[in-house]
């Protein structure tokens, strides 16, 4: 790890352990994109990267030729209205009304450490491991600076980018467009992989082959979404999951956001991401900063798995940081698909007591527990127990943690009904525009998180429940997205920055209960996964993936989320069939060959299953004990293509010293003549020298042969919707 400026080239290097990512400063002062990807030669001249050929009606700076037009450069970070007439990276809106905005470079710094940045979420290392260049650019008209920061760590080959905006003006700055990260690339000879879906259907893989003009995705609904993902990958167009180069962009972000990709008339390419700006502006008065969120730059020459693992590794090591994040969880029950609002004490101890006699760990008590709850019309805001149900909520813990189970709450702070104790108190806390009609989701409406005073209600209220009783795990839920964001706090002009705030706010309210509560579990939930995003993952280790239950639906959910995220934070549970969501049944072992793939747990009424299903319950509670800490710690390797969308997929974790495989194959359907009479799975990751044995069989090969040949796995995957895990241990 190494970051280096040439004073002779005026070129800066950021060397990770396999790539090299290089600029410099141009002729008028500008940062010139030279290069990203694998690792070359220290020393090197680079400069003749940055030249381009002369393109007609390309303007240029004053003084310069047109071979030195910003419009054909590779930049680093584009300003508005100076000569390039792509999409640019950021615009403000200064005193005299102009967006143009010429920046040039003024100083830079390279120092150990990485600072975090205030109210948001971001990656921290041990100073000593991480070194952070700082590069001020500032607009020549107004003296506004540009701080570009980007951190390089020791262990990983992730590059941490964001920007500051730094008001050092007499007068007011308005931003109107701030994008975290920009890549410029020479050819657009690339395809982009990104996650899209919807509601029960998220994060699904899709590739497609850039092309010419604007192409890209974005959330405008105050939170990320169902619909995609807040992180891209562009690979080479021959690219799998063992070779090809990659390169992806992961914003630490859980608002509305942007992915802006536009291929020229050159077939060059630059792709951004950041806040969206179409529900974003923000007023900088004299002296003030404001900080984008950050963004995870990876390089992979090693294919789409390669990079996946850099990802898994960095989010686990450098953006989580709960103490839960290393550490085997607790195998929980849900009691919504067993009791949806239908319940009283008795039914939920009666619950705990069967799943404390199946080994399950941990009850969690989800929606219908609090204020005068029994439908989702009434009540969210008044988060106070609902006694006509529940009793004494502190005693029912007790008597839960005498069984030896944790109990666990749900909970949905950001919403609130109109049929509720807080909003007759309080209906200017709600994201609304005076004298226009409010629109309803679920029959509830938005609290205003942009404002203190919610949020302090919030903590207080929720702070208070915990105290209460030994509540060790929360259930975070958020069942609908913003709309008519405006804030009865503040003025017209500052209105463009209520959504941001309302992220700050959310986040606030996680950091103030976790500081207070350092070993409190909280599982994200939005919808299912709406709102899974590494911003999130900073403040909690797992999400709730979907609220698709169905096992054959979440293997392309599962394995579409890897592209970016860890195992351990998907929230997975074997639920109820037929299935609540598809109607679909499937054999109890399939529903936990899936499950265990993530944290672990189970969505169904295990009270009304026969003895047949409750062993079954119990033997996959003994695998989830032999095989988390696997799971949990190993590198996460695709064995098949497409993200687990074709009828066979294929999937492992490899233990650190690679003496440990825990494979997983599954077929969602069969048919005659379907595929090749063999299926053979190549097993990455292992020591080519050691030989493998599976467990309670004599199978065993060597390591190179599993990974180049592959083991034979047709007979076991006969039939539909059929599982089959392979446990192999190096002598």
């Amino acid at each position: 790890m190494q970051i280096s400026f040439s004073k002779k080239t005026r070129t800066f290097r950021l060397d990770t352990e396999n790539s090299t990512y290089a600029m410099m400063i141009g002729p008028s002062g500008e940062l010139r994109h030279l290069y990203y990807g694998a690792s070359i030669a220290a020393g090197d001249d680079l400069t003749s990267f940055a030249l381009r050929r002369d393109r007609a009606f390309s303007p240029y700076p004053e003084g310069l030729t047109s071979n030195d037009s910003l419009n054909i450069a590779a930049l680093e970070y584009s300003a508005f209205g100076s000569g390039d007439f792509r999409n640019t990276a950021f615009r403000l809106r200064k005193e005299n009304g102009t967006p143009v905005t010429s920046t040039v470079y003024k100083s830079h710094t390279i120092r150990k450490g990485k600072e975090p940045l205030p109210g948001l979420p971001a990656s921290f290392a041990p100073a000593k491991t991480c070194e952070t260049l700082e590069i001020v650019m500032e607009d020549s008209f107004s003296g506004v600076r540009i701080v570009l920061r980007y951190s390089v760590f020791d262990d990983s080959d992730v590059i941490a980018r964001s920007v500051k905006v730094v008001n050092r003006t007499a007068n007011p700055v308005r931003i109107e467009k701030l994008m975290s990260a920009q890549l410029d690339f020479d050819s657009m000879d690339r395809d982009m992989i990104y996650l899209q879906g919807k509601w029960a259907r998220e994060r699904q893989a899709a590739r497609i082959a850039l092309h010419p003009g604007m192409q890209g995705f974005r959330s405008a609904r105050g939170s990320t979404g169902h619909q995609y993902n807040p992180g891209v990958v562009f690979a080479d167009r021959s690219a799998s999951e063992r070779s090809g180069e990659a390169f992806g962009m992961l914003l630490l972000y859980s608002g509305s956001y942007t992915v802006e990709v536009e291929a020229d008339e050159y077939e060059s390419v630059r792709a951004m991401i950041g806040i969206n700006e179409e529900t974003f502006a923000w007023n900088l008065a004299k002296g003030e900063e404001f900080d984008s969120p950050e963004t995870l730059l990876v390089f992979s020459g090693n294919g789409l798995g390669a990079l996946s693992a850099q990802y898994h590794a960095f989010l686990m090591n450098h953006v989580i940081r709960s103490p839960w994040k290393h550490v085997r969880r607790p195998v929980l029950v849900n009691n919504w698909e067993a009791t949806y609002f239908d319940f009283d004490d008795k039914k939920i101890y009666a619950l705990a007591k069967c799943a404390s006699s199946l080994g399950i760990e941990m009850l969690v008590l989800d929606d219908g527990w609090f204020g005068k709850r029994n439908d989702d019309r009434t009540s969210l805001g008044d988060w106070f127990v609902n006694t006509g149900k529940l009793g004494d909520l502190g005693k029912l813990v007790k008597k839960i943690n005498r069984l030896g189970m944790k109990f666990g709450l749900w909970f949905e702070p950001e919403m609130i009904s109109e049929e509720s104790e807080l909003y007759r108190k309080h209906p200017d806390w709600v994201l609304s525009v005076p004298g226009m009609r409010r629109s309803l989701g679920r029959s509830q409406m938005v609290l205003d998180m942009s404002r203190k005073e919610v949020v302090d209600y919030l903590f207080e209220t929720i702070a208070g429940l915990l105290r209460s009783a030994n509540i060790e795990y929360i259930k975070w839920d958020m069942n609908r997205n913003l709309t008519e964001i405006h804030s009865a706090l503040l003025p017209p002009e500052q209105q463009g920055e209520t959504a941001h705030r309302y992220v700050l706010g959310v986040y606030e309210l996680h950091e103030r209960l976790l500081n207070e509560f350092p070993n409190l579990l909280i599982e994200g939930c939005s919808g299912g996964g709406g709102r899974f995003d590494a911003g999130m993952l900073y403040y909690v280790p797992q999400i709730w993936c979907s609220d698709d239950t169905d096992a054959i639906e979440r293997i392309s959910i599962q394995l579409g989320t890897s592209l970016f995220y860890p195992s351990s934070t998907m929230g997975a549970h074997v639920s109820v069939c037929p299935n609540h969501q598809t109607g679909r049944t499937v054999s109890f072992r399939f529903r936990g060959d899936v499950a265990l793939a993530g944290t672990f747990g189970y969505e169904l009424d295990i009270t009304s299953l026969g003895t047949a299903e409750q062993e079954q319950i119990r033997e996959q509670i003994r695998r989830y004990h032999q095989f988390n800490d696997l799971i949990r710690e190993g590198t996460f390797h695709r064995i098949t293509e497409a993200f687990g969308q074709s009828d066979v997929a294929a999937w492992c974790w490899v233990s650190a010293d690679r003496k440990e495989v825990l494979v997983t194959a599954v077929r969602k359907n069969d048919s005659p003549c379907s595929q090749a009479p063999v299926c053979r799975l190549r097993i990455p990751g292992l020591d080519p020298q050691r030989i493998y044995r599976m467990e309670n069989s004599s199978f065993a090969m060597h390591g190179s042969t599993l990974m180049n040949a592959g083991i034979n796995v047709s007979d076991d995957l006969r039939g539909s919707a059929v599982s089959v895990l392979y446990h192999l241990k190096a002598g």
